[in-house]
């Protein structure tokens, strides 16, 4: 509520003793005729000596007058106290209001409806860097940008049409403000306004929020930062995976190749003359250099699938839901159409390692028996769901979205621009939606 600089002047209604005379008047006339009429008949039929009853009579306007008298000025005390109470309780409010508001530790302004300033407290001043004597009086489009000035304005014209007592001022963003010195700064304000007899005052609360948007920038480029780091991790670990991979199938796997046709050489160089000890030796050797073969297959397929990157995501997938319904006995039920959609290098990585990354939830949390697994072009890009009918991702009153694992999909999606959605209730399996648009993983045409 606005309060102004000025200190009412106290009219203070004291009754002189000349209106204790008036007010006491017409009694002391109405008395003193009453005793005449009465003497006059009571001398007439003799009851009593006309002297004797006028003295009494006389002793009775003086008692009279004098209670008069003496009610009229308690009367008079009476209101004079209850005036200079009321009087001293409407400063002790003022003053009380007027130290609120010298002592906020917000910038209190008070308009009046031209716009013009009639109250700036000392927090104003600290904020704005100029002094009450230089902005009282002067339009507040001082301190707003030029650019807002119209704006604020129409706000301003606005609010007081609706009658509204008060509002939060830029709900959805935050205000400028203009210093004396020309720096604009962001603020936090609300607006009420009230009557002053026939005119209307706003006044404006406002908050100078410099150092948190700085903290809310600087948390927004260190989460930027940390992303453009997840995302630089992510690429060197599918890199080193992908080295790995191609050194195991490569490398180890043709090594161990050429062990298993020198133990079938030897088995030949010895023929009919190896003892029967000598030759299953040579056969268990055998045996166990074939599953030696099929783990080093199995962990490079794991660390990176050739077909990925020779045949594309489409086979891709549909030899990671055999090679998890062979692993676990989870039948996946696929649904898959792309159209003729030819995904990217990185497009394709992300979304085989959200579907691996899926499965692989699906197998530690799930306890399902089946797995819904469909990726399809969209209105708004590729579509990917993973539903299973299992127990559903509530652990302890909390959602397993929390896992690193699901983290890690998010990560991914988000990286490509895309969006992930979790629907789950205990009992009722687990269902993940990636939305990703299609030129984030879709190969872009070359242009001549």
């Amino acid at each position: 509520m606005p309060v102004s600089g000025k200190t009412p002047t106290p009219h203070t209604a004291v009754p002189h003793e000349r209106s204790n005379w008036s007010a006491a008047r017409p009694a002391l006339a109405a008395a003193a005729a009453f005793v005449a009429s009465l003497a006059v008949m009571l001398a007439a039929r003799r009851w009593l000596d006309p002297v004797l009853f006028i003295c009494v009579a006389a002793a009775l306007l003086v008692a009279t007058s004098a209670f008069m008298l003496l009610r009229a000025r308690r009367e008079a005390s009476s209101a004079r106290s209850e005036a200079s109470i009321a009087i001293n309780q409407s400063g002790v409010n003022e003053a009380r209001m007027m130290a609120i508001i010298r002592s906020s530790m917000e910038a209190i302004i008070t308009i009046d409806e031209h716009q013009r300033i009639v109250l700036f407290n000392p927090m104003a001043e600290q904020v704005f860097g100029c002094t009450a004597m230089d902005a009282i009086g002067a339009s507040l489009e001082r301190f707003i940008p030029q650019r807002f000035r119209a704006a604020h304005a129409r706000h301003v014209e606005q609010f007081g049409v609706t009658g509204v007592s008060d509002r939060q001022m830029g709900r959805q963003r935050v205000l400028s403000g203009l210093r004396a010195n020309g720096e604009e700064f962001p603020i936090e304000a609300s607006i009420s306004q009230t009557r002053d007899g026939g005119a209307r005052l706003y006044t404006v609360m406002l908050r100078d929020v410099t150092e948190r948007v700085r903290a809310e920038h600087a948390q927004q480029r260190a989460r930027e930062e940390l992303r453009e780091l997840s995302a630089n991790l992510q690429n060197i670990r599918e890199d080193e995976k992908t080295r790995i991979a191609r050194e195991l199938h490569d490398d180890l796997g043709q090594q161990l190749t050429a062990l298993k046709m020198d133990i079938s050489s030897v088995e030949e160089a010895l023929g009919g003359s190896a003892s029967e000890l000598v030759r299953d030796h040579l056969q268990g050797m055998r045996r166990l250099i074939d599953a030696t073969v099929a783990s080093v297959r199995r962990i490079a397929a794991d660390l990176r699938p050739v077909m990925l990157d020779d045949l594309g995501l489409i086979p891709a997938v549909e030899w990671l839901a055999n090679d998890f319904t062979n692993r676990y006995g989870i039948d996946v039920e696929r649904d898959i159409e792309t159209g003729d959609a030819r995904f990217s290098p990185a497009g394709a990585t992300a979304l085989f390692r959200i579907v691996q990354e899926a499965l692989t939830n699906v197998a530690r949390h799930a306890d399902a028996t089946l797995v819904t697994l469909s990726l399809r072009a969209g209105d708004e890009g590729f579509v990917l769901r993973i539903a299973d009918n299992g127990r559903g991702a509530h652990r302890n009153g909390e959602l397993a979205g929390k896992s690193f694992g699901l983290l890690g999909i998010r990560e991914r999606a988000h990286m490509l621009g895309g969006a992930v959605d979790i629907q789950t209730a205990q009992g009722n399996g687990f269902a993940l939606s990636v939305t990703i648009p299609a030129e984030a993983v879709q190969m872009q045409e070359l242009q001549s």
